[in-house]
């Protein structure tokens, strides 16, 4: 059975969600973020690491490897926002989001493919974002960080194809997290009028898409972007 999962920025949001979803499902669930989870929930194996700390990060995956025989799934869940106008925003907040956003996935990646190769199987689940297919004005940091995510994600799916593993990205609508807790009301009602169905995402519609991907039934699937909520 493929039930070897590691997800990153589990502390809290979407990430803490799927730990205890992945958990009911008989899965083996480590995950990591910057600092330690209160309350893991039994059956939970949690690394602090920074997605940013290459070195840390390729420890928590090895050792993950390691003690279970295998890691079969990679979840990319952790990653920042910046939500200003562009001249607004300073250069280093837009390294900031990239460097979590963009480089520590596909460090991340890398290094779980690595392990992944050596069973033949293996899927990889980026994050993507409605921000980029709205073009939302005043997210270009955070827009662009993530079109960089999908587009990473159709060329590695290409190539690990011939390895049995398969890349693919969900883009979430706004969740009721931290990370949107300070966008202005207004602006978030602006958003979601935008959508074929106009809500916030549930950290479950998340997982349905997720379910999906990481199924042995989707073998033949990857290399693609769902986007909630009917944004086109």
């Amino acid at each position: 059975m493929h039930d070897v999962m590691f997800i990153t920025g589990t502390r809290k949001g979407i990430g803490r969600f799927l730990v205890d979803h992945y958990l009911e499902r008989g899965y083996r669930v480590h995950g990591c973020s910057r600092g330690e989870m209160e309350d893991p929930p039994d059956g939970y194996t949690h690394h602090v690491a920074d997605v940013t700390d290459g070195a840390a990060m390729h420890r928590a995956l090895t050792g993950t490897a390691r003690s279970e025989g295998s890691l079969d799934i990679l979840v990319n869940n952790a990653g920042i926002a910046s939500m200003n106008h562009a001249l607004l925003t300073p250069a280093s907040t837009v390294r900031e989001v990239f460097s979590t956003n963009v480089f520590g996935l596909v460090q991340t990646s890398i290094d779980a493919a690595k392990i992944m190769t050596q069973h033949k199987w293996g899927r990889i689940v980026n994050f993507a974002t409605v921000a980029t297919p709205l073009r939302l004005e005043g997210e270009s940091a955070y827009a662009a960080s993530k079109a960089a995510v999908v587009s990473y994600t159709e060329i590695l799916a290409r190539e690990l194809a011939t390895f049995g593993i398969t890349v693919n990205a969900v883009g979430p609508t706004p969740v009721a997290t931290d990370l949107i807790r300070g966008v202005p009301a207004e602006k978030l009602s602006a958003l979601l009028s935008r959508q074929a169905i106009p809500r916030l995402g549930e950290p479950a519609d998340v997982a349905n898409v997720i379910d999906f991907f990481i199924a042995d039934a989707s073998a033949f699937v990857t290399g693609q972007t769902v986007y909630l909520g009917g944004v086109v």
